[in-house]
């Protein structure tokens, strides 16, 4: 079947998947606000700041959902990985992502994807983004926890203390201000639903 035969559904849900010059253009608007936030940044006892990036990430993934905001948070990783100051505190380079927070850095992608599935899920399924929102973040904790652990040669109690405990209540209010502003532009772009 040639993509002439090819009945309608096929033919729109083939285009949906790829990336075109719109879903660019959003990506690199949120790997900028992702930047931006980066910069607030308190420095914490056990090196591991506390930044606004996680608020752009789920802001991201609230309006852009799954594949968009996974863009989104390559772009910026990218930018930063080849030295670009978009980082905390002005930082970029390859070496962020091997040092204690790397694994924080390196799992922006996956939280941004889990949580953008929960929103694109939320209709079908009661309480889906509630889930998403937690298992992103979940996500985000184990793999920065685990590389803290290997880098550091801490104990998981110890990486707990340093990279999890304090984040917790800021965590949730971020979460909750990225939901709401989140929600609030994605009704207001039509072409940004899914």
């Amino acid at each position: 079947m040639n993509e002439l035969q090819q009945p309608q559904g096929a033919a729109t849900e083939k285009q949906t998947k790829k990336i075109n010059v719109r879903d660019l253009c959003y990506a690199g608007l949120f790997a900028a606000v992702i930047a931006v936030t980066a910069q607030i940044s308190i420095p914490m006892p056990l090196g591991v700041p506390m930044t606004m990036q996680t608020f752009s990430i789920t802001l991201a993934a609230v309006v852009l959902g799954s594949r968009r905001s996974a863009l989104s948070t390559v772009i910026y990783l990218a930018l930063g990985a080849i030295g670009i100051p978009v980082l905390a505190n002005f930082t970029g380079g390859i070496d962020k992502f091997v040092g204690p927070t790397g694994g924080f850095l390196i799992s922006f992608p996956l939280m941004a994807f889990i949580i953008g599935l929960g929103v694109e899920h939320r209709k079908a399924f009661k309480g889906a983004y509630v889930a998403a929102l937690i298992a992103g973040t979940l996500a985000n904790y184990a793999v920065g926890v685990v590389m803290f652990c290997l880098l550091m040669k801490k104990s998981v109690s110890v990486a707990m203390a340093a990279c999890v405990l304090p984040f917790i209540p800021t965590a949730i209010i971020k979460a909750a201000l990225a939901s709401a502003l989140g929600f609030a532009i994605r009704k207001r772009i039509p072409d940004i639903r899914t």
